[in-house]
């Protein structure tokens, strides 16, 4: 098995190329001893990356989507309350919208990305059409709201009016909106605790997990295999996704795709992958979440029981208790 030594030999290697797309192919280069220990999965593609200690106390995308639907029905249902009968079950409320669609465009993942045919294709910037139907399952399926069922939907001091009553009924603090959340919520012990906990340490432990000696190792034997193959040295995969070059001048979030943008792409993830760089993130961020839940085992469970609370309201609404 190589050992440090073996991989800053490789690096060595790849340094004397010639230019961009010099190098060895990423089958071709060989994880470092410390990217092979036990407990570093060998990572080539998302698929391989296993979960995380702390997705069990995280709501997963189908939770997300089963609230939604949950809520939806609670907001519907009170908003016939008071009179708008068509209301749709799925509203375009116009910030919904745009944060969704941001959402798409501006996330990057800590370790960089593993998909080469992407990175040959598409450099740092998205695919329009899979772009266009990722935006597409965020778009609300109903009409805009109106001003007139806004100040119901979010509460007096919106929509048109200001009024508190509408058709004979107070409405609720925070419209019909919050009431649909308060009902999912009403068993939930400690909603902020359920809300931000498990995310702030996850910020938190993330902060850690760049500091740490093995993945800045890790970073830096890829920031030499990228610049070996011609291209700009950058501190870690993050660093060249947001490089301003790709982007300067757009405003969509895609990217120019140059030549120099796409070879840096394709170096990017040729190295991560041959170097193991995200099974390295992975083992160290296992390491630390797993000592965190060891420090507040109690608190963590804590979370995990309110969120089962709202799991089992969702549930119901949804016509599925028992």
């Amino acid at each position: 098995m190589k050992g440090r030594s073996g991989v800053l030999a490789l690096v060595g290697v790849v340094l004397a190329g010639c230019g961009a797309g010099s190098g060895p192919a990423a089958d071709d280069i060989s994880p470092p001893g410390y990217a092979r220990k036990p407990g570093v999965p060998l990572v080539k593609s998302e698929a391989d990356i296993p979960e995380l200690p702390f997705a069990r106390y995280e709501f997963s995308g189908e939770d997300v989507e089963r609230r939604e639907k949950a809520r939806n029905l609670l907001q519907r249902q009170c908003m016939r309350s008071f009179g708008f009968e068509d209301f749709p079950l799925d509203p375009d409320t116009f910030v919904r919208m745009a944060d969704a669609y941001e959402s798409t465009l501006t996330f990057v993942s800590p370790y960089g990305t593993l998909d080469l045919d992407r990175a040959r294709r598409w450099g740092y910037g998205f695919d329009p059409d899979l772009a266009e139907k990722q935006e597409a399952a965020f778009r609300p399926k109903g009409r805009k709201v109106t001003g007139r069922e806004r100040q119901v939907l979010e509460g007096p001091e919106a929509g048109e009016g200001g009024r508190s009553v509408v058709n004979g009924r107070k409405i609720p603090k925070g419209g019909c909106s919050a009431k649909a959340e308060r009902r999912l919520e009403a068993a939930v012990a400690d909603p902020t605790r359920m809300g931000e906990d498990v995310s702030r340490r996850t910020a938190e432990i993330d902060e850690a997990v760049a500091k740490d000696g093995r993945v800045r190792r890790a970073f830096r034997d890829w920031s030499r295999c990228v610049e070996g193959r011609g291209f700009k040295r950058y501190a870690s995969p993050a660093r060249a996704f947001t490089d301003k070059a790709w982007r300067k001048g757009l405003g969509d979030g895609s990217t120019h795709r140059t030549e120099r943008e796409l070879g840096t792409a394709v170096a990017d993830v040729e190295c991560n992958r041959g170097l193991n760089v995200t099974g390295v993130w992975w083992a160290v961020t296992a390491e630390k979440q797993r000592a965190d839940l060891r420090r507040d085992r109690s608190r963590y469970e804590a979370v995990r029981k309110d969120q089962d609370r709202v799991r089992a309201a969702v549930r119901e609404v949804l016509g599925e208790a028992g």
